[in-house]
């Protein structure tokens, strides 16, 4: 996906199995960021510097979705462990990941092999990318994100 890219309005399941639309968040903007695994040390940092935050950027009219491969069992225990309390979509199948544009070639250990490139998108009500974090500091994320975002909505004017 690209700045101007329009997500599609089912991203998929949640971690209680329900399906997960954008037009379910009515006048809600998004932020959806695709991270590789549940539980594990990159992906539980940012996780939890989005929950941190996560009532500022409702104030600002965001909703934040999470994504990765994980099962929806897996992304229960995950919400459930760190208290998080926006949605984490299960990409099973990493049909979303790839439409995204995430789903690529990894090396790691001198291996190769496919996975989920950590990128964070901001879209408009629409669903339409105005934004793309392709360097996703993982205890900065919320950070990375106002310092985009602060010049289109101050959540507390002087």
């Amino acid at each position: 996906m690209n700045i101007g890219d329009k997500f599609p309005d089912v991203l998929g399941v949640d971690a209680e199995g329900k399906e997960v639309k954008l037009s379910d968040y009515p006048g809600k903007r998004f932020i959806i960021y695709f991270y590789p695994k549940d539980n594990t040390p990159g992906c539980t940092a940012e996780a939890c510097n989005f929950r941190d935050n996560y009532s500022i950027f409702e104030k600002m009219g965001y909703q934040i979705i999470g994504v990765s491969k994980d099962s929806p069992e897996s992304h229960n225990k995950f919400a459930a462990k760190f208290a998080l309390s926006f949605p984490l979509v299960a990409d099973t199948e990493h049909a979303l990941c790839e439409s995204a544009g995430v789903w690529q070639k990894k090396k790691m250990a001198g291996r190769e092999y496919m996975g989920i490139v950590r990128t964070t998108f901001v879209t408009d009500e629409n669903g339409v990318v105005t934004d793309v974090i392709e360097k996703v500091k993982t205890k900065e994320a919320s950070e990375q994100l106002f310092a985009i975002l602060d010049n289109r909505f101050n959540p507390n004017p002087a």
